[in-house]
Order: structure tokens, then C-alpha cells, then sequence
């Protein structure tokens, strides 16, 4: 079951519909660690404390407001909520206008909205209506402490709440070289890119889309782990204190196949040693030569 990331409600005039706000996106982007080139260690980002210099840990970061140079005012989640419940919890639709006077520029991130079990009838209403209509409902909504503009859109069974970028959010086109009109293009050549476009048209057709670069990249590095291109960095400070404790996750048999392979090395090699020195004890001390016998005499009685 999916979670919801905001509860509240959909409210247009008197009607107030119980919803629940869903991620629509599925990230698929490749994940690639930063490394340093010299070791392909791997880079670290800490929040660290800018007097103290130790890293801070997310449980003791509070969010802070900068009234002044140096001057905040400490603000919670809770202190968000009570500052305007009703921003916080509604979506609240202003207009109802045509699908196709939104321009897809104002398109920004799209999100589910699921109805509570309480406002079925409520949800179904709405979609229904809208697709009659062939409006959209141009409502604002609080996600994340920021008030934002949003198209509530029926697709199918599910409304969508698209997140739309405000007007000053986007910039002015005419910044750029454009050209005026046709620029020179002739109308047998308009003829031929048309009969070109008729040619390619097709029904949309999402699914049979997929990033195939995406596909390359990860092409390219099965090929270069095949190929044994590997880097390896060298274990944190972490992984060594840790690494006692692993290493008693490994495969006896192994070890005792090992053992064996050796004779028992390790632990009987010092014996196998020692067995000479004890022959060599049983034997009778061998007498010194008769210089060495004079030289520990002399030495004696100097003594």
C-alpha cells in the first residue's frame, strides 16, 4: 500500500473531499558515488557545526528563520501548522478553466490523489464532473512549507494534483533569436515536411518509451567489470574497527580445506620446530676448542 506523503482535503465551494497526496515519479536515475582519483576513496558531505567543527546528527538540526545578521528564530513542523491550519491541510481550487489554456510550461511535478475510504462518493463526483467538463480545477496547496499552484486533473480513475510553476517562475522567451515567420521557408517545402509528419503519426504510446541511455551506460560498465576494470577503495576507518566483527561471518569449510591443504602450519608447524631441540638436548655438550677454554680462564681472573 502506497503512503501518503500529505493529508488533508480537495475543498470547492462547500464541498470538501478527503484525499491524501501520493508520489506519482519513480526516480531511474543511475546512482554514482563521488571518489577521490587518487585512492577512489569515497567523498563524504557532514553537517557539521561551523563553531565547533563536529558533525551534527539529524536529530538535533532544528530549522531556523534569519530575522536578522546573525539572529534566528527557531521554527518547527508543529509551529508551521498552527500558523495557518487551513493553508496546510486544504487544496483549495480558486478556477475552473480549459486543459488546453495551461501551457505545458507551468507543468512541474505531478502527484496522486487518493480519496479516503469517507469521500468516495465526494472524489468520484469531482472526477466525473471534470471529465464532462473538460476542465481543470486551478487550485493552491501548502507541501513542504511553501504555498504552491496546482491543476487538480482527472486521468482515468485517479485525479492528479500537477504542481504548476508560478508566472514569474518562467522566464521571457523573447531574450531569445527567433526567427520571424516563415524565414524564407517555401510552401513546397512545408508541403513535404507535412506529408513527412503524416507519415510518422502514431497514438502516444508511453510504455513503449524507456531511457536507452540509461541501457549504454550500464552496457558499458558490465563490460568493464567482465573485463576486470575494477577500483577499489581503500576500507574507512569504520570498516577496519568493524572488521573483527565480519570476519566472523566466513565459510569454515573453506578454512578447513586450508588447513588441511597445509598440514596444519599455523598451529603445528612450531611443534615440528621444536622436535630437533629436543634431540639435540640429549646429546652431550661438545667440548670447547682449547683457545676458547683459555680465553673463559683468563677472563675469569681478571674477574
Amino acid at each position: 500500500m502506497a503512503r501518503a506523503i500529505w493529508k488533508g482535503s480537495i475543498s470547492f465551494g462547500l464541498v470538501n473531499i478527503p484525499v491524501g497526496l501520493y508520489t506519482a515519479e519513480k526516480a531511474n536515475e543511475l546512482s554514482f558515488d563521488l571518489l577521490d582519483s587518487r585512492d577512489k576513496a569515497h567523498i563524504r558531505y557532514k553537517r557539521v557545526n561551523e563553531q565547533t567543527g563536529k558533525e551534527v546528527p539529524w536529530e538535533q538540526i532544528v530549522r531556523g528563520y534569519e530575522y536578522e545578521d546573525g539572529r534566528y528564530i527557531v521554527v518547527s513542523d508543529e509551529d508551521l501548522k498552527r500558523a495557518n491550519p487551513e493553508a496546510t491541510q486544504t487544496i483549495d481550487i480558486i478556477d475552473f478553466v480549459d486543459i488546453g489554456e495551461v501551457s505545458p510550461l507551468y507543468f512541474e511535478k505531478p502527484y496522486f490523489l487518493g480519496p479516503d475510504k469517507k469521500g468516495l462518493k465526494s472524489y468520484a463526483l469531482l472526477r466525473e464532473v471534470l471529465k464532462r467538463t473538460g476542465k481543470v480545477g486551478i487550485a493552491t496547496v501548502v507541501i513542504r512549507t511553501r504555498q504552491r499552484l496546482a491543476a487538480v486533473i482527472p486521468q482515468d480513475k485517479v485525479l492528479v494534483l500537477e504542481i504548476l510553476r508560478y508566472a514569474n517562475e518562467l522566464r521571457d522567451a523573447g531574450d531569445l533569436d527567433l526567427p520571424a515567420g516563415k524565414e524564407g521557408v517555401t510552401d513546397r517545402e512545408l508541403d513535404m515536411a507535412e506529408r513527412l509528419v503524416e507519415g510518422m503519426v502514431d497514438t502516444w504510446k508511453p510504455e513503449q518509451f524507456h531511457d536507452t541511455y540509461r541501457d549504454d551506460v550500464l552496457a558499458m560498465i558490465k563490460r568493464r567489470v567482465k573485463a576486470g576494470q575494477i577500483e577499489s577503495p581503500p576500507p574507512s576507518p569504520e570498516e577496519e574497527e568493524e572488521r573483527p566483527a565480519r570476519g566472523q561471518v566466513i565459510d569454515l569449510m573453506a578454512l578447513l580445506k586450508q588447513s588441511v591443504d597445509h598440514g596444519g602450519r599455523k598451529s603445528g608447524g612450531a611443534k615440528k620446530k621444536a622436535a630437533p631441540a629436543k634431540k639435540s638436548a640429549a646429546k652431550k655438550p661438545a667440548r670447547k676448542p682449547a683457545r676458547a677454554a683459555k680465553k673463559t680462564a683468563s677472563k675469569r681472573k681478571s674477574a
